[in-house]
């Protein structure tokens, strides 16, 4: 039960941060290009990346702490939907645009969870 109550509140804390820098970035930045969700979804690759390669290498954390930081925060603060309904909406209206987003997206989130890994590594 104590698992289950970690991934409810971790996931909690990442959906409002979430919230918060995609508003951050739309009050910064407007609304042409969907900086808030580009930015959770990289920022959240590195930070499982580095909590996965932790936890393996060099931490024997108790479960309900690791599940609160990785399937409850990092899976509250990243969205693949988002980032998928992004992408649909930014191809109908401008292709060169979508095209853009779908390579950062992608590139910035695996070299962003390759570098949380190595990071921890060292």
């Amino acid at each position: 039960m104590l698992n289950f109550v970690a991934i409810f509140i971790g996931g909690g804390l990442g959906s409002i941060l979430r919230f918060l820098t995609d508003l951050l970035c739309k009050n910064c930045f407007g609304y042409l290009f969907p900086f808030g969700t580009l930015i959770v979804n990289v920022l959240g690759s590195f930070i499982l990346g580095f909590l996965v390669s932790f936890f393996t290498t060099k931490s024997a954390a108790y479960q309900p702490l690791k599940l609160f930081l990785t399937v409850g925060f990092c899976g509250g603060l990243t969205t693949f939907s988002t980032f998928s309904l992004d992408f649909i909406k930014l191809l109908n209206e401008n292709i060169e645009k979508a095209l853009i987003y779908l390579a950062l997206s992608l590139s910035l989130s695996f070299i962003s969870v390759a570098l949380g890994v190595y990071s921890c590594a060292k």
